[in-house]
């Protein structure tokens, strides 16, 4: 199966103590609808991250660079860097 373009829309919630606890993953059809989507959930969650990756869906194989479509609150590592 060829290479495709996916994009995701991951947000994250309080775990336990000061963690952070993803939500599951929400695929969406274009960037721009990812970016949308990030930015509407953004105030209601302690983080949100929007991003597109090129995969291998049916292997699992994701490229290592996302590009971030959108970021906004607390984010695990690799989104906390700039």
């Amino acid at each position: 199966m060829p290479s495709e373009t996916v994009h995701i829309l991951q947000a994250y919630v309080a775990g336990r103590g000061q963690s952070l606890k993803a939500e599951p993953q929400v695929g969406c059809k274009t960037a721009e609808e990812a970016r949308r989507k990030a930015e509407r959930l953004a105030p209601l969650r302690l983080g949100v991250v929007a991003f597109s990756v090129t995969a291998d869906v049916e292997m699992g194989d994701y490229d290592e660079h996302p590009l971030i479509l959108f970021k906004s609150g607390r984010l695990p590592p690799p989104w906390d860097e700039d």
